[in-house]
C-alpha cells in the first residue's frame, strides 16, 4: 500500500478520476469473450482495473474478481457501483503499484489486463492462471508511439508480443490488432492446457 500511496502514477490517474469523470462501466469486448469460455471454477483476476465494467460482468456472472489497480479514485468508483448493483461481497479491491504486487500462481480462472504493459508482469500473470483457464491482454503496440511520442517504448508490445511469451502451455485463442488499420493496440485471448490427470 505505501507504494502506491508514493507513486506518481497515483496522482496522474486519480486526476483522470476524479471530479467530473462520469465512467460507463460498459464491460471490455475482451473481457466478455473471455468469460463467455468454459472456464474452470475459481475467480478472476484485473489488473490495472481502473473503473472497470469488467470486473462487475465477472461478478454479475458469479465469480469472485480481485481488482488492482494504483489509483484508489477509481477503486472507490468500482466499490460504489459494485455495491448499487448489489455485487459488492464478489469484488475485493486491491491498491497496489503493479511494478511490485503479484497474483499467487495457478489462483485465477482469468486473467484480465486492458491498456497497461509489463513484461514481467505479464509472465507472472500467464502463471498465476489455473490450468483450463484464461489469460486476456490488451495492450499498445509500438505503432503507437507515431501518434503518442510521449509514451515510454517500455508501455508497448514489441513484434508477436504477447503471444511470443507465452508459455508452451497455453493455446492461442485470438491474437490480432484491435484496430486493424492502424495497429496501435494488441488484443489476446490463450487458455492454459488443463492439468494432466494423476497416476
Amino acid at each position: 500500500m505505501e507504494a502506491a500511496e508514493q507513486h506518481p502514477d497515483r496522482t496522474r490517474w486519480n486526476a483522470r478520476y476524479g471530479a467530473g469523470h462520469v465512467p460507463s462501466f460498459a464491460p471490455h469486448p475482451l473481457a466478455l469473450a473471455a468469460l463467455a469460455l468454459d472456464l474452470p471454477a475459481g475467480p478472476v483476476l484485473e489488473l490495472a482495473c481502473g473503473p472497470s465494467g469488467s470486473a462487475l460482468a465477472a461478478a454479475a456472472a458469479g465469480r469472485r474478481v480481485t481488482a488492482v489497480d494504483i489509483s484508489d479514485v477509481a477503486l472507490g468508483l468500482l466499490a460504489g457501483e459494485a455495491r448499487a448493483r448489489g455485487l459488492g461481497s464478489l469484488i475485493s479491491l486491491v491498491h497496489a503499484d503493479l511494478g511490485s504486487w503479484r497474483p499467487d500462481l495457478a489462483s485465477y480462472a482469468l486473467v484480465l489486463c486492458t491498456g497497461y504493459w509489463d513484461r514481467e508482469l505479464f509472465t507472472v500473470a500467464a502463471q498465476a492462471t489455473r490450468p483450463a483457464g484464461a489469460l486476456a491482454w490488451e495492450a499498445f503496440t509500438e505503432a503507437a508511439r507515431l501518434d503518442r511520442p510521449h509514451l515510454p517504448a517500455q508501455w508497448c508490445l514489441r513484434h508477436g508480443e504477447p503471444a511470443s511469451l507465452l508459455a508452451a502451455d497455453y493455446h492461442v485463442l485470438l491474437n490480432k490488432p484491435t484496430d486493424r488499420e492502424r495497429g496501435r493496440t494488441w488484443q489476446l485471448l490463450a487458455r492454459r492446457a488443463a492439468a494432466e490427470p494423476a497416476d
